[in-house]
């Protein structure tokens, strides 16, 4: 069972709920869009195809132990547009960059606009937006953006839909019906920093209230209750689960990739009937130094494929099996 297919092919239909466990494999459709003077199509699509590659190993379950173990997000990158021309004034942005009035910011509302993702999205052409641009200290994209629609604790539609499910402040974004994220890719970054861009927006995503069944897990699982310094106290005396973006389980401070020795984790086992914490250190993520080189990214693919995925064998607090977390991400 594949998404999209001639039954379904938009994101937030209720196709999505009614056959969640029997997916097994999305290829949602991405925009790509270029607003990068001097970057050519050719090096925006590597860019943008390597990203793909990233989130497809990232979405494989426990894929850093079982070479077999298939993907579930195929994203294909489709049309990619140019907006490169003219030059702009301040940076390598070109003066097609839609800005909101103070100058900074992404003006979301006239880039939906421009390209008519509306139109787009309700066709099931789209499902997910990636932005080429250059972030400086005149241009400032959030890093995602989704206008969301929410669900209840049984996945039912509300009718609702929330503004703010990406990692964003202030946005000029509309809700146009469908649930619709858009990326912020930084050219001159690897594809691990987006990756880091995307697991804030799944950390958001379990923090506003959109989806009530992936939030009460995630919260758990990536341990959103513990920050900083208290969270390295508690950790001292009790057991690490999955960390988050952040923070691996032995993690000692914002972007620690190497950790201060061997901790207790559940990280591999979480949730399964033999649940088991066993010392962790990040050795795991050597095999990903030059797959995702930059940001979190190595750490980020390794959180990613721990999270419950196709054929996962967590349980849910009922003693159920838990749902594939991935097909939330297109609700």
């Amino acid at each position: 069972m594949i998404w999209p297919n001639p039954e379904s092919a938009v994101t937030s239909d209720p196709w999505l709920v009614e056959h969640h466990d029997e997916i097994t494999r999305m290829r949602p459709r991405v925009l790509g869009v270029n607003f990068v003077h001097g970057l050519s199509e050719a090096e925006a699509r590597g860019q943008l195809e390597w990203l793909s590659a990233v989130l497809a190993e990232s979405s494989r379950w426990h894929g850093y132990r079982d070479p077999s173990a298939p993907i579930f997000l195929d994203y294909e990158v489709g049309d990619i547009l140019d907006f490169t021309e003219p030059a702009g004034r301040v940076d390598q942005n070109s003066a097609q960059f839609p800005r909101e009035p103070n100058g900074l910011h992404l003006d979301y509302a006239a880039l939906y606009e421009m390209l008519d993702l509306e139109a787009r999205v309700a066709s099931g052409d789209v499902h997910e937006v990636w932005l080429l641009a250059d972030h400086t200290d005149h241009t400032w994209p959030w890093e995602t953006i989704e206008v969301k629609a929410t669900y209840d604790e049984a996945l039912r539609p509300t009718g609702g839909f929330e503004s703010y499910a990406g990692n964003c402040g202030p946005h000029t974004a509309p809700w146009i019906g469908h649930s619709l994220r858009v990326l912020f890719v930084n050219f001159t970054r690897g594809p691990g920093c987006a990756m880091e861009s995307l697991g804030h927006s799944l950390e958001r995503m379990a923090t506003c209230g959109a989806l009530p069944y992936y939030e009460r897990y995630f919260r758990d699982y990536a341990m959103l209750h513990l920050y900083g310094r208290k969270r390295v106290r508690h950790r001292r005396r009790s057991v690490s689960a999955g960390g988050n973006v952040h923070f691996m389980p032995n993690g000692r401070f914002d972007y620690d990739l190497e950790g201060q020795g061997p901790v207790r984790s559940t990280i591999e086992t979480w949730r399964q009937p033999d649940q088991v914490a066993v010392p962790w250190t990040p050795a795991p993520l050597e095999r990903y130094r030059d797959f995702a080189p930059d940001c979190m990214g190595r750490w980020v693919v390794y959180w990613r494929q721990n999270m419950p995925g196709l054929g996962n064998t967590a349980l849910d607090d009922e003693g159920h099996p838990m749902k594939n977390w991935w097909p939330f991400l297109f609700y």
